[in-house]
């Protein structure tokens, strides 16, 4: 039986080898993490360099299919879901550490390495790659440009994009966009247009990273509180008195409980929030800090404060914040992790709207948090074979993002758009704001073709 002309094609441009479409194999393809919305491509390639990605659109751009770049499928917004068919770009093959120049404090990478693969690769050396996303054992370096992540340590470091010197990617004609890695205040930044850009500007496949000195010291320390009110003004104290933590977590009694039993942490039976709190920096002034936090959590109300006396301590304090939700599973077969961002002081108020969404609803909430910079990840658990579960809980994730919003934040800090919150695009930006995107996207893409229906509202 004869293949369908598409399919034919990328066979012939890419080998046969690369190119997946039978029906079996495409469904694992169907959505990323975030799994209430699915659709099945019409082919996955895998190319091995940029010229085989060249050539995946060129091919695409004949047959006037869309194209989904796509890394791990670790995103939780939708943003790798195809939508209206297509092929899908998987870029892990694409997995070289290409440069390593510590005299200029830079790391060349293809966009398929995991970000894990970095960290390893520097680790001694006295420098790091700063950015940390919660899925950075599995997400590639090309899906956190794409997707501007974050991560635990944002607070301090920033985000994907302070840390982005240049990009390549394949445009949707197929051409080839380098941009930087010469920093030059002279010329328009386009690597900070294309980060965050979620696929639908081009498809990254290599990019210029900026590494930073490692820090000397670090000192860890784990407080419970009986509240989550009690635990969240305490945030807001300690950068009140001038300590920017380099992280600053929370964890809610709902998640602490799936934690607890899996793992077995020993947290206190009454913790109804815990923050794990880090500092790091040149050894003196260190231990005068972490004294004032430790002062700060206990008059607020802190029943239990450890303090990490080793690296290994320090190791076991963060791991309860790192297995969290690889321990949500205990608690139900499905789960969707939301990703607003509010004011560090309406984080209170937040969370007790969380609660009260969840009640209303009948779904139930479990809560973590990159507290410090007042990035909410409320896990709403339900059934996916229950479509009245689904809905009440799509539904009370409309409803707490709207909340963010009313309190003057974002319904994203790091997760991205994707199809998951494209209706929040009107509500965040005024007309005139999302007519300027738009006229940016078609200057990139003509035709449209790069992950339509992802990240603006048509």
């Amino acid at each position: 039986m004869a293949l369908p002309p598409l399919i034919a094609d990328l066979r012939r441009r890419l080998g046969p080898k690369n190119v997946v479409h039978a029906p079996s194999e495409l469904a694992v393809y169907d959505c990323d993490a975030f799994t209430v919305d699915r659709h099945r491509p019409d082919a996955v390639v895998f190319p091995h360099s940029t010229a085989q990605v060249v050539a995946a659109v060129e091919t695409c751009s004949k047959h006037e299919v869309p194209i989904i770049s796509r890394g791990s499928g670790t995103g939780l917004a939708g943003g790798c879901t195809p939508t209206k068919g297509g092929v899908v770009v998987m870029l892990t093959r694409m997995n070289h550490i290409l440069e390593l120049s510590l005299p200029d404090r830079l790391a060349v990478v293809e966009a398929g390495v995991p970000n894990i693969q970095l960290a390893r690769h520097l680790a001694g050396t006295g420098y790091q790659y700063a950015p940390d996303p919660s899925s950075q054992g599995a997400s590639t370096l090309g899906g956190n440009v794409a997707t501007n992540a974050g991560g635990p340590h944002t607070l301090k470091d920033g985000v994907t994009v302070h840390h982005v010197l240049g990009i390549e990617a394949v445009l949707a004609d197929g051409s080839i966009l380098q941009v930087g890695p010469v920093e030059d205040p002279a010329v328009l930044d386009l690597q900070a247009v294309l980060c965050g850009s979620e696929g639908t500007l081009g498809i990254i496949t290599k990019v210029w990273l900026r590494l930073t000195r490692a820090a000397e010291n670090h000192r860890a320390l784990r407080a419970a509180f009986t509240s989550v009110d009690d635990a969240t003004a305490t945030v807001s104290r300690i950068i009140a008195a001038g300590i920017i933590p380099a992280a600053m977590e929370l964890m809610d009694r709902g998640i602490l409980g799936a934690v607890e039993e899996a793992f077995h942490f020993g947290f206190p039976p009454d913790a109804g929030a815990i923050l794990i709190i880090e500092l790091d920096g040149p050894a003196v002034g260190l231990e005068e800090k972490q004294r004032q936090m430790v002062e700060l959590c206990r008059s607020n109300g802190a029943c239990e404060v450890l303090e990490a006396q080793t690296a290994k301590e320090r190791e076991t304090l963060w791991k309860c914040r790192k297995l969290s939700v690889g321990a949500v599973g205990r608690l139900s077969n499905s789960y969707m992790i939301q990703d607003g961002v509010v004011p560090r002081t309406r984080l209170p108020h937040i969370l007790r709207r969380i609660a009260e969404i969840a009640r209303h609803h009948q779904v139930r909430i479990v809560n973590v948090a990159h507290a410090g910079d007042g990035n909410v990840h409320p896990i709403l658990l339900f059934d996916e074979r229950d479509r009245d579960e689904v809905r009440r809980a799509l539904a009370a994730g409309r409803e707490l993002l709207d909340e963010c919003i009313a309190c003057g934040g974002s319904v994203t800090a790091e997760h991205g758009i994707g199809i998951e919150k494209i209706e929040f695009m009107e509500r965040l930006f005024a007309p005139a704001d999302l007519r300027a995107m738009r006229r940016l996207r078609e200057a990139f893409d003509p035709h449209g073709r790069m992950n339509p229906g992802k990240l603006l509202p048509a």
